[in-house]
């Protein structure tokens, strides 16, 4: 039974065949849960960062913002990729300028504008100015008074970083579970693909108007698909599809009908395959080009957030393929906006309290579960 009434809503139910089996709306509209979200969500679980083959080379780094912290993600000394808070030990300022993973920068060192303390690779300080040195503007101390920075304890401060094959991801916590252990089998899936040898060969930012989770949760569905994607299912065997879910990661599967030769291919017929991982990224193989696109589904405050798709091919340079491939994915993501623009606006108005989700809707049941466990730790 649908909840019109707040003090009726109850926790996401453990059975989509029960009632109650959504998040109450609240979850999607109050600000607070927001703030909340920033910590028990974006700051406990590993989140997508960007792309290895980005910063190929040693030195090169971007920069990206999960909740209110600002990351360097770098490229180190030893080839290893590292993570860093993008603030200085001295005063706390910011470091580098916002970098974009496609337009990444380059750096011997990393060197803090305001007094020049500067750091190596690894975050650890190297030098600090002169004046950092003697105390010939204070009388009260002598040059030998003052203080020597301990290069470590002075060194950035280190994020956890791991990757699945060329995908970087960064966790907040200070102790988190393996990302081996959040990923599951899409670790295992994704790396037996040649996903580093394709390149990065567009990016397309949208700003869009709902809570974050609006989108998600129309990503995990295809019931909407027949009556809003028209175009695109006429190559799509709906009745052939499969829903998996796992503990933090679900996938829709797709038979194409069209059959393309391509390293890609997973199962002896043609797939679309599209990879859900909690919180907010994905992974899309439509199956009708060799090549791949990602999302990031990035919340700015509870009623906006930016879709930042990637998509990725053997050769930057695109041919009509693959153009056909960003058009197509494009074009669904424009139908999908005017959907979830849609439910926002009927979510704010408050008249409903709690949805009630459908028995072919369980990865979307599954993405409420994970919200609500996350709020209730």
């Amino acid at each position: 039974m649908t909840e019109w009434d707040e003090s009726r809503t109850k926790a996401v139910s453990s059975d989509i065949t029960e009632e109650s089996n959504a998040l109450p709306a609240k979850y999607f509209t109050d600000p607070e849960v927001f703030e909340m979200e920033k910590d028990k969500v974006f700051g406990q679980y590993w989140v997508y960062a960007g792309h290895a083959n980005c910063i190929k080379e040693e030195g090169q780094y971007f920069t990206r913002t999960i909740g209110d912290r600002q990351l360097i993600i770098v490229r180190g000394h030893d080839g290893d990729v590292k993570a860093f808070d993008n603030v200085c030990a001295h005063r706390g300022s910011k470091m580098v300028e916002d970098t974009p993973m496609t337009d990444p920068g380059d750096a011997r060192r990393i060197k803090c504008p305001y007094h020049l303390w500067t750091y190596d690779l690894d975050g650890e300080l190297t030098s600090t100015p002169k004046s950092f040195e003697e105390a010939s503007l204070n009388p009260d101390l002598e040059d030998d008074d003052v203080q020597e920075f301990d290069s470590e304890e002075n060194a950035l401060n280190p994020v956890h970083v791991d990757s699945v094959g060329p995908l970087i991801f960064v966790n907040l916590s200070e102790d988190p579970m393996p990302l081996a252990e959040q990923a599951g089998v899409m670790k295992d899936r994704l790396e037996s693909l040649p996903l580093g040898e394709y390149e990065h060969a567009s990016r397309i930012v949208s700003e869009v108007e709902c809570n974050w989770k609006v989108f998600s949760s129309n990503y995990s569905e295809c019931d909407h698909c027949q009556a809003n994607h028209q175009d695109w299912i006429k190559g799509i065997s709906l009745n052939e599809s499969e829903l998996e879910v796992n503990d933090y990661h679900w996938v829709l599967h797709y038979t194409h009908a069209q059959d393309v030769d391509d390293e890609l291919r997973i199962h002896d017929e043609h797939e679309a395959q599209f990879h859900y991982f909690w919180p907010n990224f994905t992974v899309n193989m439509y199956g009708t080009a060799d090549g791949y696109g990602t999302y990031i589904i990035d919340p700015i405050d509870e009623g906006r957030f930016q879709l930042i798709a990637d998509y990725y091919f053997e050769d930057a340079d695109l041919s009509d393929e693959e153009e056909e491939f960003i058009r197509t994915s494009r074009q669904l993501q424009e139908e999908d906006f005017e959907l979830v623009e849609r439910q926002w606006e009927g979510l704010r108005t408050g008249a409903l309290s709690q949805a009630q989700l459908g028995p072919n809707e369980h990865t979307v049941h599954r993405f409420h579960q994970l919200a609500q466990e996350a709020y209730d730790k």
